[in-house]
Parts: C-alpha cells; structure tokens; sequence
C-alpha cells in the first residue's frame, strides 16, 4: 500500500515534501528574494568591502613608495660626517629626508651667532613636527577601515534581525511552521550577517597591518631625524673649536 502510493505520487512529489527544491538558495537568488531593506544593507556592505579593499591596494602602494624613497637617504645619512659632505647627495633626496634637511638649513640660518643647545632644541621641536605630519599623512584613510571593521557586523547583524522579523509575519500569515516556508526568510536574513562578517574581518587585519606599518615608517624618519641632528651637532661643535672661518676651510 506505502510503496503503490509512493510510486503514484513521483519524484517530483517527493522533492517537493522535503522542501528540496522548491526554493533556489543560492547566494544571488536569497539577495533577489530579499527585503528591501535586507537588500539595502547588503549592497552597502559590498560597497564597504570594495571600499576596505581598493584602500589595501593604494595605501600598500603608498607606504611601499614611501619606505624605498627613505632606504638611501638613511645609509647616506648614517656615512656621512657633515651637513657639508652630504650636500652633493642631498639633491636627489626625496620625501622627509629632504624636508628634514631644509628644517636644519633653514634653523642654522636663522641661529647664526645663537648658541648650539638652543639651536638643537628648536631643532628638535621641528623634527618632531615633521614626523607628526609624515606619521598623519601615512595613516590618511585607514580610519575608514577601522570603522568598516567596527559597524559592519552589527550593520549586518539589523539586516539579520530585519529579516528573521519578516520571516515571524510570514509564519503568523500562512498560519504554518513548516521548514520549507520559513527556512528561505531565515536564510535571507543570515546571508545579511554573513556578508557584515565578510566586510569586517578583512577590514580589521588591514588595519592592524597599516597600523604596524605607520609605525615602522615613522621609526625611519625618527631615525633619519636623529642622524641630521647628530650632522649639525657635529657641525656646530667644529665651529666652537675651530673657529667658523677656520672650519669652513676646513670643509672646503
């Protein structure tokens, strides 16, 4: 009696019982099916994602173009025994080296006949200045990655919520709990999650990644301000010694 009627009823019947088939689930058809809302927050959390991931791309590209414009003027710097014998390569300095240079040209000229703890105080003041600014302009952006990385879950979490609330009014209309009318809704709402998580994870590691990076940038240009201060150090001792005319001879 069980199998004559099983055979009557088919296959597709059976499909159909299951709740197989009756509803495509994939990732697009959910998106399609989806509450204007759900589909609202979806689409801004694919923005977000393309957003977290093009300022990978160009901050890598930054900071990467960043870090081989110090590579030479950081070993120049550490060879060189004077302002005056790096003059011939400073030209072709780019970035904060150049910038830290013209701060110490530009102090030395304004101190002349001032004594040297003051000059390399203000020297100081004017290299920390520097690297703020340099440190501020590496990390220009990387905001965004924080905050993509701090909302999106719960951006995805109120798509969730919005959905699964839809699902219930679905349930309470058809007056029925069975799986195959309340599982598409349910899982309409979970992709919503699904794609905060996808937005956010990436998003906080890039910006651990930068955050380390910034730091590592900004040990260079410490470094590089503290060899030219050591060179006008150096510089401003001789004078004292030997004399301004003298030590001009003597660097000529």
């Amino acid at each position: 009696m069980f199998l004559a009627t099983l055979s009557a009823a088919g296959p597709h019947s059976i499909v159909d019982a299951s709740g197989l088939g009756a509803h495509d689930l994939s990732a697009w058809s959910m998106f399609l099916m989806a509450d204007w809302v759900v589909k609202a927050v979806m689409v801004g959390l694919a923005l977000a994602s393309v957003l977290t991931w093009t300022i990978w791309l160009a901050k890598t590209l930054e900071l990467s173009k960043a870090r081989r414009r110090c590579r030479q003027p950081l070993t120049c710097l550490h060879s060189a025994s004077s302002l005056a014998e790096l003059n011939p390569q400073a030209e072709a300095f780019e970035g904060p080296a150049r910038t830290l240079l013209m701060a110490a040209e530009l102090e030395c000229q304004q101190s002349r006949q001032l004594p040297s703890s003051g000059i390399k105080e203000r020297l100081r003041g004017r290299f920390a200045r520097i690297e703020a600014d340099e440190a501020r302009k590496a990390k220009r952006a990387t905001g965004i990655l924080a905050t993509v990385g701090s909302t999106a879950p719960f951006i995805g979490l109120f798509g969730t919520v919005w959905g699964i609330m839809n699902s219930f009014i679905g349930i309470a209309h058809t007056q029925t709990t069975n799986l195959s009318v309340v599982a598409p809704g349910i899982a309409e709402a979970l992709l919503a999650t699904a794609m905060g998580l996808v937005a956010a994870i990436p998003a906080v590691m890039m910006y651990n990644q930068f955050a380390r990076k910034v730091m590592d940038y900004r040990a260079i240009i410490n470094a590089m301000a503290g060899d030219v201060l050591r060179l006008v150090s150096r510089d401003l001792d001789r004078q004292s010694v030997f004399g301004e005319r003298a030590y001009k001879q003597e660097v000529a």
